[in-house]
């Protein structure tokens, strides 16, 4: 069998943590940060983990060899 593509947009955006998770980073803190709290920025600067398991599912479909 060959190999199988990676989404490189998805690559690019998402990562897996070792036990299988799909963590990101949030947007919205590029620019235009100065009408945005400091609280929120913040917040923004955290990593997430999906809380789906549908969502998380089909961002690991798009990754194979993640």
């Amino acid at each position: 069998m060959g190999k199988l593509k990676t989404k490189r947009g998805v690559a690019k955006r998402f990562k897996l943590t070792k036990k299988g998770k799909v963590k990101y980073s949030a947007g919205g803190k590029s620019h235009l940060a100065s009408s945005k709290k400091t609280s929120k920025i913040r917040k923004l600067r955290k990593r997430k983990s999906l809380a789906g398991e549908k969502e998380a599912k089909f961002v690991k479909s798009m990754l194979p060899y993640g």
